[in-house]
């Protein structure tokens, strides 16, 4: 089984450096591109790869670049962003990528550039990501003192300066029109589309933001092609996934296997499955703001599709479990307070809603709920629904509710009934 992402990520060693990375073959992908390519045929052969971006929302990557003015009367400067801003909860398979390889993000980020013909990227980061932070500063820099970055890189006429931005940190910074009013120095709200940064974005240029997983395929796809890439999946989704699983199982973690894995694979053979004494009760498959899947749905392949046909979503592809031992009415009003927490307050549904979704929830965990309560529940997860915000946060953060007042209802109902909460002792 091939996995182009993570073969030379050694955690016990640390990330390569710029000379052992090429000793891996590391940038011979960009001397390629640099020498042979033109950028339409690059952009071409990501469309025909089938990459879709891995950030969440699985739009397909060429076609997003295709999107960028080209030609003579083109805007410039254009600009090209990696979102590192990794804030999920439950999420951290891009840190396990900056941390492990920041040399393949940082070439993935130069053959992007060159596509889309950029003069300047960002890498903007989580702020409390400090060791990625440490390791990609110590990388762009030795990819500069070798000529990969900078002007006339390797002689080719190709000029790209590239910046690490630490982000002061919220969530709703994983919004890419947020993240560009960050940038900019102004307050992270997301901004109306159209029009869309491909556009007008960063300082009203042209603008590409694609996530950390995604733009590290692309030395893959550039240096093997993208029949290559599309074969390496179990689905029409190209490449590899790097899946992840967090709670009560015996090995969490996160492990690069082919797109379409099935969940049931992921859960017993790397995760190994639960740990003794507990039962699976559900499993959130792709981060903090998607749904609920329940324990008889482990043959669901974890693919965009496939987990939409299942009732949720891939998205960030890093699964949380929830076992028999622990509260779903607890977890739900962690995520909600969360969720409420990070709201950038810009639309009155999601500034209101989601705390006022986090009082009930907690008057429930409580004791204090009353029978109309579920129904009121029930009401703002429609009413804060996609099509009723301004963005995605409060649609996503209802997603887990929505599922859990589904699956189990009768854990949220003895609450009330009991007036308390059964798993306290």
């Amino acid at each position: 089984m091939e996995r182009p992402l993570t073969k030379n990520i050694l955690q016990s060693e640390g990330p390569l450096g710029i000379e052992a990375y090429e000793r891996a073959g590391g940038y011979s992908s960009l001397r390629k591109v640099l020498q042979d390519a033109d950028p339409d045929g690059l952009i071409k052969t990501v469309i025909d790869s089938h990459l879709r971006g891995r950030g969440g929302a699985g739009f397909p990557t060429g076609r997003k670049w295709s999107f960028v003015p080209r030609g003579e009367r083109a805007a410039h400067p254009v600009y090209f962003i990696v979102n590192g801003d990794e804030m999920e909860p439950g999420t951290f398979k891009d840190r396990f990528l900056l941390e492990g390889n920041p040399h393949q993000l940082i070439e993935g980020i130069i053959i992007a550039g060159y596509a889309i013909q950029a003069d300047i990227a960002y890498l903007f980061l989580r702020q409390e990501y400090t060791t990625a932070a440490r390791h990609c500063s110590e990388a762009i820099a030795e990819s500069y003192r070798r000529r990969y970055l900078g002007r006339n890189i390797q002689g080719s006429g190709y000029s790209l300066e590239v910046y690490l931005h630490t982000s002061a940190g919220r969530y709703i910074c994983g919004e890419e029109t947020a993240l560009l009013n960050a940038l900019e120095g102004r307050r992270a709200i997301p901004r109306a589309k159209p029009p869309f940064p491909p556009v007008v974005g960063l300082w009203g240029k042209p603008t590409i933001v694609n996530n950390v997983e995604t733009v590290c395929n692309i030395p893959h796809i550039a240096a093997n092609g993208a029949d290559w890439f599309r074969e390496l999946s179990r689905s029409e989704d190209g490449g590899t996934k790097i899946y992840g699983v967090s709670g009560r199982v015996k090995r969490p973690g996160v492990w690069e296997l082919p797109m379409g894995t099935t969940i049931g694979e992921i859960f017993e053979e790397h995760a190994g499955g639960m740990r003794d004494g507990y039962r699976l009760r559900g499993i959130i498959p792709g981060g903090a703001s998607t749904e609920f899947l329940s324990p008889d749905q482990l043959d669901v392949k974890m693919d965009f599709a496939s987990v939409q046909a299942a009732g949720s979503r891939l998205g960030t592809g890093t699964m949380i479990v929830l076992d028999d031992r622990t509260c779903p009415v607890g977890v739900v009003l962690n995520l909600i307070r969360f969720f409420a927490q990070e709201s950038c307050g810009w639309c009155t549904p999601c500034r209101e809603g989601l705390p006022w979704l986090a009082h009930i929830l907690t008057a429930i965990e409580n004791g204090e709920g009353n029978p109309g309560d579920l129904e009121i529940l029930k009401r703002h997860c429609r009413l804060l629904a996609p099509g009723h915000t301004f963005c995605a946060l409060a649609p996503g953060a209802v997603e887990p509710l929505e599922s859990a007042l589904k699956l189990f209802e009768d854990d949220f109902l003895r609450h009330i009934r009991e007036k308390r909460c059964p798993w306290r002792k």
